[in-house]
């Protein structure tokens, strides 16, 4: 039985899953633990790093011992992990220094300000593919190198590791033998040229991070080391990583150029794959690193929405007018046809294609008869305009597009009412797949496909199962009519 599984690690925002997969990519056992966000001040979010990994090893020993197999059964470990969040941590005792600062943290906009008023965004863009914004590592690293004292001297010494989540994971599974990543993580950091396929010494030298502090760069189905036996019960090898909205392309089988997957978690993650060209966009578009195999990128445009998800958490835990996410299909279907509300969920400001850090949610359309069913149905809906939005800009970055069939996942997609919206408001054909978690299958394919139980890309598609396709029903009119509303509800959000 030795090799006939592989364990995914999905690292996320909210909680932590170990998922327990068989040689044919099937999900055998599971196991989930959410842990404690942290908000110091306003626009602030952080985790205990210790909560990452504790969250880990306890998900990976609750998933082995539900699937009823040893850890010498594992034939390798996929991570798949929350993207953009930095960790420092010493490189001698694998102390963390500072709570990770989280994807969503707005601390840095100044930062970011005044290396843009600088004139440094065109240099930065065209080495990295990103834009100059809070939500990627490089300016957050600035500041824990700023804010700790003697940090930046100890960095360059050797001493202090800078890492995204996959590799502060990589480092406490291995027992600190092993400091790397992979493409997807590396091109996500402000600091990684993705041309070049190497760390920029230019963007280091502009933010002032010593390079020592870096980790290894490798492929994304690559040999990462292998775990202290201690911590599962034997010592098994880590062959895949890939941040988490590239891990879903994957799992999605989104290989061939023109392929389309948007991902709905926390937020909503669009990738474009456009294949062994990196796109410049010109509509304030992520270019990025899809994949890496064999030494080859595969690059994607990237459109990333903040709040998605986050929106229907917003209804449960703030408003509290539901008590669990799917309450908001039916008060969605009874909905006043007559009231159009329009929410704007900037909670953290708008992503793509705005990229405006400062401006806070608004909702347009109150009338004395709104309630929670109109909240609802604003909140699913927003989703759908913030989608439509990414697509008209990838249409308008790279015309070879052409028509699509949107691939989707993540727990949103579970309610056919949104995913219907989501149709009607696109124009397009929206395929929803038998694998909902399709982050965690990616991660798993990795490691299955490096330690030859899995196939290659290819036979890997192969595999890939419809479970409904919805068709657009709206008429044009009433779409274009819907999308011009929420176009002036944007421009006034962002005019506040």
């Amino acid at each position: 039985m030795a090799g006939s599984h592989v364990l995914a690690i999905d690292q996320g925002t909210t909680s932590t899953r170990a998922i327990v997969f068989d040689a044919g990519l099937r999900p055998v056992a599971s196991a989930q633990e959410e842990f404690t966000q942290h908000f110091p001040a306003s626009g602030w979010v952080e985790h205990d790093p210790e909560d990452l990994w504790s969250t880990t090893v306890s998900t990976c020993r609750a998933a082995l011992e539900r699937a009823g197999i040893e850890a010498a059964a594992l034939a390798g470990i996929g991570i798949t992990n929350q993207r953009e969040t930095s960790v420092v941590w010493e490189r001698a005792t694998g102390r963390p220094l500072h709570n990770a600062i989280v994807w969503q943290d707005r601390r840095t906009a100044e930062i970011c300000e005044s290396l843009r008023a600088e004139g440094q965004e065109a240099m930065v863009s065209a080495r990295t593919g990103l834009l100059l914004d809070p939500y990627f590592s490089g300016t957050k690293l600035k500041w824990l190198l700023d804010e700790i004292p003697g940090a930046r001297a100890r960095a360059a010494r050797g001493e202090i590791l800078f890492g995204t989540v996959d590799s502060w994971l990589v480092w406490r599974l291995t027992g600190g033998r092993v400091h790397a990543t992979d493409a997807t993580n590396a091109a996500r950091t402000l600091l990684y040229d993705i041309r070049a396929g190497g760390w920029s010494e230019e963007i280091c030298a502009m933010l002032d991070i010593p390079m020592a502090m870096l980790p290894e760069v490798r492929d994304c189905a690559a040999e990462f080391g292998e775990t202290e036996p201690g911590i599962l019960g034997a010592a098994v090898p880590i062959r895949g990583i890939a941040g988490d909205q590239q891990a879903a392309t994957l799992g999605q089988a989104c290989f061939k150029p023109g392929m389309l997957k948007s991902t709905y978690g926390t937020g909503c993650f669009a990738l474009l794959n456009t294949g062994d060209t990196p796109v410049a966009s010109k509509n304030r578009l992520l270019t990025t690193i899809a994949y890496q195999l064999d030494g080859r990128p595969t690059y994607a445009l990237e459109g990333s929405i903040f709040i998605a998800g986050a929106v229907v958490q917003w209804l449960r835990d703030g408003l509290k007018i539901i008590e669990r996410a799917a309450d908001t299909q039916a008060l969605a279907e009874a909905a006043d046809p007559n009231q159009t509300l329009i929410l704007v969920p900037a909670f953290t400001g708008l992503g793509a294609p705005y990229w405006n850090a400062e401006c806070r949610g608004a909702i347009f359309g109150l009338t004395r008869n709104s309630g929670p069913a109109e909240f609802a149905r604003a909140a699913l809906e927003s989703v759908g305009f913030q989608t439509r939005d990414l697509m008209e800009a990838m249409q308008a970055d790279w015309p070879g597009m052409g028509e699509t069939v949107l691939r989707v996942d993540g727990g949103m997609t579970a309610s056919d009412w949104t995913m219907q919206f989501l149709a009607d408001i696109l124009g397009a054909p929206v395929d929803r797949p038998k694998v909902l978690e399709t982050t965690a299958l990616g991660a798993a394919w990795l490691a299955g496909m490096q330690a030859g139980i899995c196939p290659g890309p290819e036979g890997f598609a192969e595999s890939w199962a419809l479970d409904r396709r919805f068709r657009p029903a709206m008429d044009e009119a009433t779409r274009s009519a819907r999308h011009a509303g929420w176009k002036r509800a944007v421009e006034a959000t962002l005019s506040v």
